[in-house]
């Protein structure tokens, strides 16, 4: 938990994680909210690039190269790379995706090392609705290339179609293997161990009883 810990903290302190009544695009009101977005100092970068590259290396999962959708999965991609090289001296490739497709000079939709037939590991935010993860999965699927693993930050555990977790119902359908850095439980965890925010503990275990799995 300790290494978990640090990731919400950091993301805390940063006002990327926060708590109180957030409107989701699901419609959903949830008492907690995550934006990746706000972690955009190089510091911040450094952090998470190393976080997934702990837990690429941790998950043992052969891959030929990372995948970031676009638009935030892009610099999570860059930094993890990077992260890979420093850390564990693996010199790995990366690609993302372009939302529209470039129709002069080298055009296509993909910007990046080759990924026919590769091996690859997508790289992601938060999934709630699996809406970007459904997205990349066809890009990579259209490369007749093979999807190893799919990593994100936070997995939200919330009820998708087939009352099953959003996370639980891609890699069922597809048996695609998914690994999340942080959870809600993890969050509930961190609130149990801080006197000035635990008050806010009943609205998550409200809403995980409500909307999660």
């Amino acid at each position: 938990m300790n290494w978990k810990k640090e990731f919400i903290d950091y993301s805390f302190k940063k006002k990327a994680l926060k708590f109180g009544r957030f409107k989701l695009k699901s419609g959903r009101t949830s008492p907690y909210f995550f934006n990746s977005g706000l972690l955009s100092t190089g510091k911040d970068i450094i952090k998470i690039g190393l976080f997934y590259a702990h837990s690429i290396i941790k998950s043992k999962i052969k891959f030929d190269i990372l995948f970031g959708p676009a638009y935030k999965g892009i610099p999570i991609v860059a930094a993890t790379t990077i992260a890979l090289k420093n850390h564990y001296n693996l010199n790995v490739s990366y690609a993302f995706n372009r939302k529209e497709k470039k129709k002069y000079g080298e055009k296509g939709g993909l910007i990046g090392t080759e990924i026919y037939q590769k091996r690859v590991i997508i790289l992601d935010d938060v999934i709630t609705s699996g809406t970007a993860i459904h997205h990349s999965i066809k890009i990579i699927e259209e490369q007749e290339a093979k999807i190893s693993s799919i990593f994100v930050l936070l997995d939200r555990q919330e009820k998708g179609q087939r009352n099953l977790s959003t996370i639980n119902h891609i890699s069922k359908n597809n048996s695609y293997n998914i690994i999340s850095i942080i959870t809600i439980e993890d969050l509930i965890s961190y609130l149990i161990e801080d006197p000035k925010l635990n008050k806010h503990i009943p609205d998550l275990i409200k809403y995980r009883k409500k909307y999660g799995i």
